[in-house]
This record gives structure tokens, sequence and C-alpha cells, in this order.
């Protein structure tokens, strides 16, 4: 590939190295060394990694606090015919990074978007989880607030597809603990850390034993994480779609005493009557 066959008025979404950069492809560094100008998540970071493979190009910064106001500027650049480079601080752009209202804007004004493959540290992390991997749902980073997190986590408990996350190492603990309460001790998941650098770590196992080899080890809480966790099995689906007891004693006590509720709500469900009788006191207390 030369200067002339970079196409003028055209994105290029270029995805660079999560860590070794020995993993940039050839395409990459031609597209990056002839485009007119970089779109990069921050400056600073992409300046070292493009002097690194001995470019030297004009970056405009494009990051979430100023792409809204960036995107337009960049649209008039690529109408005037400029050749432009979309990358982020590592992996693919717009992967839980900057970049999604200039390409949308791109494909509403009939600009060409070309894609540039390579690193993504959500399907590098998938392929040697050992989880599931035929339907997964990128979920990006989970909120920061703990009761926000746990909401958030339970909307997605009784997904049959592999969850995948973002998390930090300040909170990759926090998350865990969430996450252990939310889906239970027995739920398979994998951490897999600082992917392609020089202390990669990928552990897979339920997720209490997670929890322990992250909380056990300080070394463990630093770097960049993704979290995977399996999603709930068929036969956890099947017992999921079965009455829900506590709805029905609701709805029984409306009409019923609680004895009879329970005794009502036992012959609907495997659950024993004393069990049961005990729920309903519970709830009609609250």
């Amino acid at each position: 590939m030369n200067s002339n066959t970079i196409k003028s008025g055209t994105l290029y979404v270029v995805a660079t190295p999560i860590g070794n950069l020995d993993d940039i492809s050839k395409r990459a560094l031609q597209v990056l060394e002839n485009v007119d100008l970089v779109a990069a998540e921050d400056t600073r970071h992409s300046r070292k990694l493009l002097s690194f493979f001995g470019l030297e190009k004009h970056l405009l910064s494009l990051h979430e606090h100023n792409e809204r106001d960036k995107t337009g500027r960049l649209l008039e650049k690529l109408e005037a015919g400029q050749s432009i480079a979309l990358i982020s601080d590592a992996g693919t752009p717009l992967i839980s990074d900057p970049g999604y209202p200039l390409v949308n804007e791109c494909r509403i004004h009939g600009i060409d978007v070309i894609p540039v493959p390579g690193p993504s540290a959500v399907i590098t992390a998938l392929s040697v989880s050992g989880l599931p991997t035929d339907s997964f749902i990128f979920c990006g980073f989970p909120p920061r607030q703990a009761g926000k997190r746990r909401k958030f986590f339970e909307s997605l408990k009784k997904n049959m597809a592999t969850l995948v996350f973002y998390e930090s190492s300040h909170r990759i603990t926090d998350c865990l603990d969430d996450a252990l309460a939310v889906f239970g001790h027995d739920r398979y998941a994998c951490v897999a850390r600082e992917l392609t650098k020089l202390y990669e770590t990928v552990k897979t196992a339920s997720l209490i034993d997670l929890q322990d080899f992250i909380s056990s080890d300080p070394n463990q809480h630093k770097g960049e994480f993704v979290l995977m966790i399996q999603g709930v099995s068929q036969a956890e689906k099947s017992d999921d779609s079965a009455i829900d007891v506590d709805e029905l004693l609701a709805v029984l006590l409306e009409e019923l005493p609680v004895k009879k509720a329970a005794v009502m709500a036992a012959k609907l469900t495997e659950h024993k009557k004393n069990e049961l009788y005990q729920r309903a006191l519970e709830i009609k207390e609250k």
C-alpha cells in the first residue's frame, strides 16, 4: 500500500495493539503513515505509539469529553477530501472507546468508513477463556456504584449468553463481590488481566474461587481487566421460568388468610407448606 491507495475523504477505523506492540498489522501501519490526519483518544499516548514505529503525524484529540464538539470539525475535513485514521489508546475504536458519533455522522452523510481490523480485548479474552463463545454479550464497564452495579448484574442474570465486561484495577474486587452476590458461588467465570503484556493472567474458575484468587494476591489487583461470566444454563433457565413463589404468595394473600395461602401455594409449587407459611408471614408483615 502507498499513499495513492488511501482514498480521499475517507475515515479509517484502525485497531492498535492492546499491549504487545508486535501485534500491530502491516496494513494499520501503512494506513497511519499515509492518511492526512490521525484522530486519537489521547494524543500523548498515540504520539508515543506512532514514534515507536517511526511515524510523525498531525494528531487531533477525540475523547469522550470532546467528541461531540470535534465530530463536526472532522466531518468538514472529510467532506473537504482529507483522509483520517481514527484510533483509540488500545484495541479497536468504539468498543468502550470514543468514535461512535463520528462514525454515525459519516454514515449519515455518505462518507466512506473503512475498517482496519486488529486487536480487541473482548475477542482476545473470549478466545482463551474456556467459556462458551457461540453467543456472548459485550456489556462494557459495569456501573461504578455498588447498588447500580448489582441492579445491572441482576438484569443480566438470566441471560444464556456469556457476559463480557471491562473493569478497572481499583474496582475489580468490588465488582467480583457484587457478581458473586448476584450470580452465585458456582457460576463459572474468567478474569483476563493485562492481555498480551508481560504480566498477563487468565484465570477461569467459579466466581467464589476467582474472588479468592484476586483478593488474596495484591499483584492481581493491577492492570486492565476483562471479566467474563458464563450464561445461565438451559436447566437453570427452565427452573427460573417456574412460578415465582413470592409473587404467587403476594397474590394469594390479597384474597386468603396466611395459612390458606400457604396451602394453595404448596399445591402449585414443589415447596413445603411450612416453608411457605413462614414466607407468607414475612410478606404479610412488610
